[in-house]
């Protein structure tokens, strides 16, 4: 004869019933994937190479080449300075008329600098694939900096935004559309030109 005591039952009794079935349920081992996700390098310096196009107004569009140097104050600030070189083509009265030319072609190399302050608006991540993502940030940036140009330095304010992809810890990539605004007079009358630009970039943190 098997004697069970009352306070062994009292005890069974006590226990919620979904108690007593989670202590019969086989427990899962799920293995976690591990996600690694790059970050800026603990340095805060950017050095950058880019090239692209420069849309100068009247002048057309023509190849652009450069290198910009940051500092990221922080997480969403940075400040930037910018040199680059390019060279303007013929106007449509120059190509059409078939008279002389406006400027010489020392008169049409450009040259820009600039320092300008951004900010990271949309930081997150970018998939390449399901499961390939990389960190980036959409950022809008200004400035303002000297154009020289058709023989004269020409005041200039510099607008845009970008796109910057972290493909590792210390290297990114660019994407950078800008709009450089200064004062020209070659054609007659004084205006305000917008110049814009596009240019892909290739950056180090160090």
């Amino acid at each position: 004869m098997v004697l069970f005591s009352s306070a062994s039952i009292y005890a069974e009794e006590k226990k919620a019933p979904l108690q007593i079935e989670s202590e019969q349920l086989i427990q899962p081992e799920i293995e976690r994937r591990v996600v690694e996700l790059d970050k800026i390098d603990t340095e805060d310096f950017e050095a950058t190479v880019f090239t692209g196009l420069l849309s100068v107004e009247d002048f057309g569009a023509n190849s652009v080449t450069g290198v910009r140097l940051a500092y990221h104050i922080n997480e969403d600030i940075f400040v930037e300075g910018t040199y680059a070189l390019s060279k303007a083509g013929q106007t449509s009265y120059e190509r059409l008329s078939g008279g002389a030319p406006l400027l010489t072609s020392d008169e049409r190399d450009i040259e820009y600098y600039n320092v300008s302050l951004g900010y990271n608006l949309l930081p997150g991540e970018s998939f390449l694939t399901r499961n390939t993502s990389f960190n980036s940030a959409i950022y809008i940036i200004a400035g303002v900096g000297n154009t020289t140009f058709a023989g004269a330095d020409r005041l200039t304010i510099n607008v845009g935004g970008g796109y910057r992809l972290l493909a590792s810890d210390w290297l990114a990539l660019h994407i950078d559309v800008r709009d450089h605004i200064f004062n020209i007079d070659i054609l007659a009358e004084d205006k305000t030109a917008n110049n814009l630009e596009v240019t892909l970039g290739i950056s180090m943190f160090f």
